[in-house]
């Protein structure tokens, strides 16, 4: 997973962060399954979980509380220009809870399955979109979730936030060393464009800017084995 710049600096709000081990052959499908995390928007109530996450995955350079809060208050609206999204789990069935009748039944956790921000939150992702052109602003996953193709289901669902708001290209940073993650976004159509030197704080690691054109949801490629 590659780091970014102090999220005070403008320039981070346009910088892909994404961090899944190798990919297996098959990888949940869109939307998820009943083991498999569901895709939602963001909402105020999931920023202490995604916070968590951020400070865990990102401990040099986490964005801040006001970072986040920033970004949803264009989320909503019909000025919007941003769509970010949280990858829940719904929390599992707590059997002999005392809250059942005769002490012996189950408990549903609600989360994926009830209410959403009641589950565990395992990933999230970003972009903004003004003037056409739309900047995917990070994507991240949970550590037990490198491997299960959770990061691609988020960088599909971002792609077709981008053609919902009309862009016209989708541009994104990644580090150079990280290969894994380059040919993720190559499967996706982007094509290397040029560098930012220096971009990664600290490391002072370049950055390849890559960009994609956007296409129709079934010109998409599947996230299946990515």
């Amino acid at each position: 997973m590659s780091s970014r710049p102090s999220p005070d600096l403008p320039q981070a709000l346009n910088v892909v962060r994404e961090g899944e081990a190798p990919i297996p052959p098959t990888a949940p499908p869109r939307g998820g399954s009943p083991r498999s995390a569901v895709l939602r928007e963001m909402r105020w109530w999931d920023l202490e979980q995604v916070l968590e996450l951020e400070r865990d995955l990102f401990p040099e350079d986490a964005w801040s509380p006001g970072m986040f809060w920033s970004e949803l208050a264009h989320a909503r609206g019909p000025l919007a220009n941003r769509r970010y999204l949280v990858a829940e789990l719904a929390v599992p069935p707590r059997w002999g809870s005392p809250r059942t009748a005769s002490g012996g039944g189950a408990v549903e956790g609600n989360g994926a399955r009830g209410r959403p921000g009641d589950g565990r939150i395992v990933g999230y992702g970003g972009l903004a979109a003004v003037d056409g052109t739309g900047d995917i602003q990070t994507i991240a996953t949970a550590r037990d979730q490198w491997g299960t193709g959770l990061g691609a289901r988020l960088l599909a669902e971002l792609l077709g936030a981008a053609t919902d708001f009309e862009c016209r290209e989708v541009l994104l940073e990644v580090r150079v060393d990280n290969v894994r993650a380059q040919r993720l976004y190559e499967r996706f159509g982007c094509e290397p464009i040029g560098f930012r030197r220096g971009y990664y704080q600290p490391g002072n690691v370049d950055a390849l800017v890559m960009r994609r054109t956007t296409q129709t949801s079934s010109e998409a490629p599947s996230v299946q084995g990515t």
